[in-house]
């Protein structure tokens, strides 16, 4: 019998699995407290500090890493107390998603500076114009890069398969009021409030009956091998990437934008590699016996009182999996939720990558 281990380390040493002759990398582990990437002259109270995050990153049975985590706090020039939080699970090889890590907070944050007023309606467009801007980015990606760059795997093949590279993707933003959510593909959101889960998106599989009548329309087909999948290749019907599949494979997100109340107690962002073997009641549970575990949560602070510069913070982390936060700071309820999710997807036998991020939406504590 096989035991996994999560590594909070993000030096840890990987683990094998060796029954699949597979190697089980954990070490992929970050968490922290958004406010502790303000400058100290931007500092709330501790009330105001919210949200407190937590995220973990684990290769799993998969031969490559393709999942990416995007943790931006305090991203919007123009507005204060708003963070964001992404997703992005690849397939076909990393680069994608690795580019959404990079660049997608800051074409929301560009989106967001040039919309007009309203929440419901500013959000809806800031996401759809952020995730096309990103696609058209990621299918002229081949061609923008130089001769000077590393080769990446997919340009190792011949031939080159660039163009059948693609990623899904969830962001959320958090602000003291609302919890806007855009999404593309089969990675999830979730909110618990008062004890029940909320989802804030809907996986976009190509049986789902709007999504395949859409296909339909555009000229594809959805065939049946090992799950439903699009022109038989591909298990999501939304994506960022792609090329090849366009425009049969869509990257318009499906955008939510919800009011946050008293009763909201954390929002999940997971790819798949959780969802197909955790349901949202059992995910929402494991968070809610971290919070009550850990009692109320207390401030995080470093030795000198300043959280390090956000250039700084992917150094700090050690790992390309997870960008945007440092792993000095933590909150020890969320970290400890997204790597008892971790692990259970992993004990559940995940086939996949899987990557967790656990949002403390909790006021007044």
């Amino acid at each position: 019998m096989r035991r996994f281990r999560i590594a909070t380390d993000l030096d840890a040493p990987a683990e094998e699995d060796v029954r699949a002759g597979k190697r089980l990398r954990l070490a992929r582990t970050a968490s922290g407290s958004s406010a502790d990437a303000v400058p100290d002259c931007k500092r709330p109270a501790l009330p105001e500090r919210l949200p407190r995050y937590g995220v973990s990153s684990v290769c799993g049975r998969r031969r490559e890493m393709e999942d990416a985590v995007s943790i931006r706090p305090d991203f919007l020039p123009s507005a204060s107390k708003h963070h964001f939080f992404g997703v992005f699970d690849g397939h076909g090889c990393s680069h994608v998603a690795t580019l959404c890590q990079d660049r997608m907070h800051k074409v929301v944050a560009d989106e967001h500076n040039n919309a007009g007023s309203g929440e419901v309606a500013a959000w809806k467009g800031v996401m759809e114009r952020s995730f096309a801007r990103l696609d058209e980015q990621a299918t002229s990606w081949a061609s923008r890069r130089s001769g000077d760059e590393p080769a990446c795997r997919c340009e190792q093949q011949m031939p080159s398969r660039c163009d059948h590279v693609g990623s899904t993707a969830v962001v959320a933003v958090v602000s003291p009021t609302h919890v806007v959510v855009g999404n593309a593909g089969d990675s999830r959101a979730v909110l618990s409030r008062a004890g029940a889960p909320v989802e804030l998106s809907v996986d976009h599989k190509p049986d789902r009956p709007d999504e395949l009548a859409r296909i339909e329309a555009a000229g594809g087909r959805v065939i049946y091998w090992d799950g439903a999948r699009v022109l038989g290749v591909l298990a999501m019907s939304r994506a960022i990437g792609d090329g090849y599949l366009k425009p049969v494979v869509s990257s318009e997100p499906e955008v939510t934008v919800t009011e946050r109340t008293d009763e909201d107690e954390c929002l999940i962002l997971a790819s798949d590699g959780l969802w197909d073997v955790v349901t949202n009641e059992m995910a929402c549970e494991v968070v809610r016996a971290c919070f009550r575990s850990n009692g109320p949560p207390a401030p995080a602070a470093r030795p000198d009182g300043a959280a390090p510069p956000a250039a700084d913070a992917d150094a700090e982390n050690g790992s390309a999996v997870v960008k945007g936060v440092s792993k000095a700071d933590s909150d020890k309820a969320c970290s400890d939720a997204a790597m008892l999710l971790a692990k259970l997807a992993l004990a559940r036998r995940s086939a996949d990558n899987v990557s967790v991020v656990v949002v403390d939406l909790r006021r007044g504590i």
